[in-house]
């Protein structure tokens, strides 16, 4: 799968090659794709699947908007995690499980930017939860790609030492 993703990505590179290096584009093309899924889930769950002002899952309520983050959520993780460990960042130097942690803790940050914005921008400034869904994205992927590429994914720098003869 990671070479078909690869290559169909690869193909189009040519194409950015004087504005970008590769790793920045197969990060626009990675997120923007799960960036799509993502939003498309979340326009398909507030609209058809959390209809009713509050929502009720077990004790807790919330409102539609925040049951459809949570919902566009679940798909988008692990999609996000696939991509940026096997596609875009894959000369990083950490362990798989460091990565994973360290993945983890970056998510929980945006999951509560994410909350943050989208209540925000719905509640306070009453916009539409569509254009509150994108505008979050926005600000949320560029901290994402920041912390992916110097936290998450960075690749560790080996110095060498080298034993010098003084001069005399």
């Amino acid at each position: 799968m990671r070479s078909l993703i690869l290559k169909v990505i690869d193909f189009f590179y040519p194409l950015f090659r004087s504005v970008m290096p590769l790793q920045t584009f197969r990060y626009a093309a990675c997120g923007g794709f799960n960036t799509m899924v993502d939003i498309t889930l979340y326009i398909l769950a507030i609209t058809y699947l959390f209809t009713e002002p509050v929502v009720q899952m077990g004790p807790i309520a919330m409102k539609p908007h925040i049951a459809a983050f949570l919902a566009s959520f679940m798909v988008s993780f692990p999609l996000g995690f696939y991509f940026s460990r096997y596609v875009v960042f894959t000369e990083s130097t950490l362990r798989g499980r460091v990565q994973l942690v360290r993945y983890f803790v970056l998510v929980v940050a945006c999951i509560g930017l994410n909350y943050i914005f989208i209540k925000f921008f719905v509640e306070q400034l009453h916009l539409l939860p569509a254009v509150a869904k994108i505008l979050t994205t926005v600000i949320v992927v560029t901290f994402s790609y920041l912390s992916q590429k110097h936290f998450t994914f960075k690749v560790k720098t080996i110095k060498i030492h080298t034993l010098e003869k003084p001069e005399i």
